[in-house]
């Protein structure tokens, strides 16, 4: 009889743990098993070890603490941690609340050297505080895309003196460097997003021989291609800060840059920037 007993108690355990097997493994709420939740933040789009190409376009969630002004970066970088691009994403919903906040941004990245790479989420810190910056990161594997290459003109003033050794400020002090990007409908956007990142494209070789640039220039973007039957080539920035004025050396070398970039695609006849005021000392 009491055997029979220690059986049957035996019998139900196995039960009860065969159970919580089960309920873990297939009716366990999913927000519990949701990667991020602890941190506080929902990455819906791209999925860990997801395949992902530029453009890329970010979703998720993320508790309104995240968020300053509605919108916090996150950050792409390869297997060798090379910085490959970074994206605002920006609230779609009220983000003043402890509650999660659906978010979006799109993502623009450089040519990877690795079959793999690691996006860092990073909440808005404006205290600048270690101890308040939050971080969450998600692998993810990059698409083989085919690419092209293209020449970026930057500033050599070595090249660029005058007979007395003075700096002439003109186009012979531009020197190409070859460059890679992936092939898309917007080669010229492309490549001239890609020059506008300066000193970020620059080996310790190019450094070495006095290559040099003033781009990136904080804040300016590009923000409208748009070429004519003629070959005329209209480039739109957005420039808050103002950053493209200055003395008629350095603006004079900061449009020399644009305008050879742009040449080099043989459509290309002329190139006109707007706003008129941009780049002008």
């Amino acid at each position: 009889m009491k055997k029979k007993i220690i059986l049957i108690i035996i019998y139900f355990i196995i039960i009860i743990v065969l159970g919580g097997v089960v309920y873990s493994l297939y009716f366990k709420p999913k927000e519990e098993k949701e990667e991020g939740k602890k941190e506080g933040i929902l990455i819906s789009s791209p999925k860990t070890n997801e395949k992902i190409k530029s453009p890329w376009k970010i979703e998720g969630q993320a508790r309104g603490f995240w968020y300053f002004e509605a919108q916090f970066p996150v950050d792409l970088y390869d297997a060798y941690n090379n910085f490959l691009g970074r994206a605002i994403l920006r609230a779609k919903d009220d983000w003043m609340t402890e509650n999660f906040v659906p978010f979006e941004g799109e993502l623009s990245f450089s040519p990877p050297a690795t079959s793999s790479g690691t996006l860092k989420f990073l909440s808005d810190n404006p205290s600048g505080l270690p101890e308040n910056q939050k971080v969450f990161e998600v692998q993810v594997q990059f698409e083989k895309v085919p690419l092209k290459k293209v020449l970026l003109y930057y500033y050599n003033p070595e090249r660029d003196k005058s007979e007395d050794g003075n700096i002439k400020c003109s186009r012979d002090g531009l020197v190409a460097i070859e460059r890679e990007i992936p092939v898309s409908k917007t080669p010229i956007r492309d490549t001239i997003n890609l020059l506008l990142k300066g000193k970020e494209n620059l080996t310790q070789a190019d450094i070495d021989q006095d290559i040099t640039t003033e781009y990136p220039l904080e804040g300016l973007s590009l923000t409208e291609v748009n070429l004519k039957e003629d070959g005329t080539l209209i480039l739109k920035f957005n420039d808050p800060l103002n950053k493209t004025g200055g003395g008629s050396c350095r603006v004079g070398i900061l449009w020399f840059q644009i305008e050879a970039t742009a040449k080099q695609f043989p459509e290309v006849k002329k190139v006109q920037f707007l706003s008129e005021e941009l780049f002008q000392p």
